[in-house]
């Protein structure tokens, strides 16, 4: 097996051997995070707590021009793993464990590359991208920092990725009055039927964005995660929660939309709250999105990482993007593996992205 390859597989034992699951997102500055500082001799490192469970791990040797980031927390594991999700197990051609795929492989490639290089190089390894409570991140660039660029590691199978969808989580609450379901209603009296208006009416509008197209990507995605409210069959629902989802193309208006959305019935929802708000790949309006992009593909063609296709899911690149720096996303594995049960990441796409790192350190490109 070839050296590298096997130092990255003996770390992601390690790595996946760690509980990050998120939620509960019960992690702390010691256990994952000593066995990274553990294994980066020669590098400055700063551990950060952000509070509940959301923790840091900034670690720098030299003067390098990019910061390669990646999460270690992971989803939950489901009932369906066929064996301990915290054990690795390799398998034919493929590592299989919690978070193999997204992204602990990458995580252990950057510290096999670490310890067989000596050039500048600089990691922020973060626990917070699995839920809708980003800190991290977000603490992270409250102060300046001295980097051309980042790289995000999530499975693009191999390839950089310049542009991705935004992502928007909202809360709705339908206030209604309660009462005998034996009488005539009018539309303000059920909460649960303006939902249930209001869902129908929101599906429509997302079929009609099915003309919308950016890089590959056509439409908008949209799903109504969770209906809550009303009693039993015969009383009128005084209250309903609704929970929605939307992921716009990056030139679709995201506050154009949530408007649209929160008035698309009468009445309108009593509260309309957004919980989350992730912004596209690349972020800005679409002059500024366009330089930005432009800039990471010149990046990733002189770093000779091949550029692949725009993709439906969120990274934490947009974060960074936003912030102002050249960012894409480049990894190992594919997000098809990812969040199911025996995830698992191809031995030769976590070699070549090993190797490619290396490289990078070596010529003195990171």
């Amino acid at each position: 097996m070839n050296p590298l390859l096997q130092s990255t597989l003996q770390h992601l034992e390690a790595l996946v051997g760690f509980d990050t699951r998120n939620p509960p997102r019960e992690i702390g500055t010691g256990g994952i995070f000593d066995y990274i500082r553990a294994q980066l001799p020669g590098f400055e490192v700063t551990v950060t707590d952000y509070g509940a469970g959301a923790v840091t791990l900034h670690a720098v040797r030299g003067q390098p021009k990019r910061l390669f980031n990646v999460h270690l927390d992971t989803v939950p594991d489901s009932p369906h793993w066929s064996a301990d999700p915290h054990v690795l197990r390799v398998v034919g051609d493929r590592a299989i464990g919690l978070g193999a795929c997204d992204i602990k492989g990458a995580a252990a490639a950057l510290i096999a590359v670490a310890n067989v290089t000596d050039g500048p190089m600089a990691m922020l390894f973060s626990t917070d991208e699995e839920a809708n409570d980003a800190r991290c991140i977000a603490g992270f660039l409250r102060a300046k920092h001295d980097y051309d660029a980042i790289i995000v590691a999530e499975p693009t199978k191999g390839e950089a990725v310049l542009a991705h969808r935004g992502i928007h989580s909202v809360l709705m609450r339908f206030a209604g009055h309660a009462g005998h379901a034996s009488g005539e209603q009018k539309p303000s009296d059920s909460a649960l039927h303006q939902a249930v208006r209001w869902g129908d009416a929101a599906l429509d509008f997302a079929a009609a964005q099915s003309h919308e197209r950016f890089g590959g990507l056509t439409g908008l995605r949209f799903n109504i995660g969770r209906i809550d409210g009303g009693i039993k069959a015969n009383m009128i629902a005084p209250t309903t929660e609704v929970r929605f989802g939307f992921r716009p193309l990056p030139t679709m208006d995201p506050d154009r939309m949530l408007e649209t959305l929160r008035t698309l019935v009468e009445p309108a929802p009593a509260e309309f709250t957004e919980t989350f708000r992730g912004d596209s790949l690349p972020a800005g309006d679409t002059a500024t999105a366009e330089a930005r992009r432009l800039a990471a593909r010149d990046l990733a063609d002189e770093l000779e990482i091949p550029v692949g296709n725009a993709v439906d899911f969120w990274t934490e690149a947009a974060l960074f993007s936003a912030a102002g720096y050249t960012a894409f996303v480049y990894g190992p594995g594919d997000i098809a593996q990812a969040h199911t049960a025996d995830e698992w990441v191809a031995l030769d796409q976590l070699q070549h992205y090993a190797a490619t790192l290396h490289g990078l350190v070596a010529r003195g490109h990171a």
